[in-house]
């Protein structure tokens, strides 16, 4: 359990840190390195990071929307098939943040696993 919770900090705070200097990807590449140097067991490699991401993004993103009143978030919502409703998209843009770093997490795990075997 130590260990999910540190991967988990670990994950967020290296998605901060590399957001800040890094396009969107930066986020599997924090995901990634914190599987490669925190170990998980099992089904925690991904859903550890998936989770981590996806409540960074999500509150990302409800920042930056809180900031305009969701209008953009709002044009965005009708777009797509969401019912016009802006914390669906947030919720979605979560998932498909958590995705990418669960998938990159299991990369970063089968990579360690292999160096180790070297």
């Amino acid at each position: 359990m130590k260990t999910n919770t540190t991967n988990f900090i670990v994950t967020i705070v290296l998605a901060i840190i590399l957001s800040l200097f890094l396009p969107w990807w930066s986020i599997m590449t924090a995901a990634l390195a914190s599987a490669l140097f925190v170990p998980l067991k099992r089904a925690a490699v991904f859903f550890v990071p998936f989770l981590a991401i996806l409540l960074f993004w999500a509150v990302y993103s409800f920042i930056l929307s809180s900031g305009n009143d969701y209008t953009l978030a709002k044009r965005i919502a009708v777009l797509l098939p969401l019912g016009g409703n802006p914390f669906i998209l947030m919720l979605a843009t979560g998932i498909v943040g958590g995705l990418a770093a669960g998938i990159a997490a299991i990369f970063g795990k089968q990579l360690s696993l292999a160096l180790k075997k070297s």
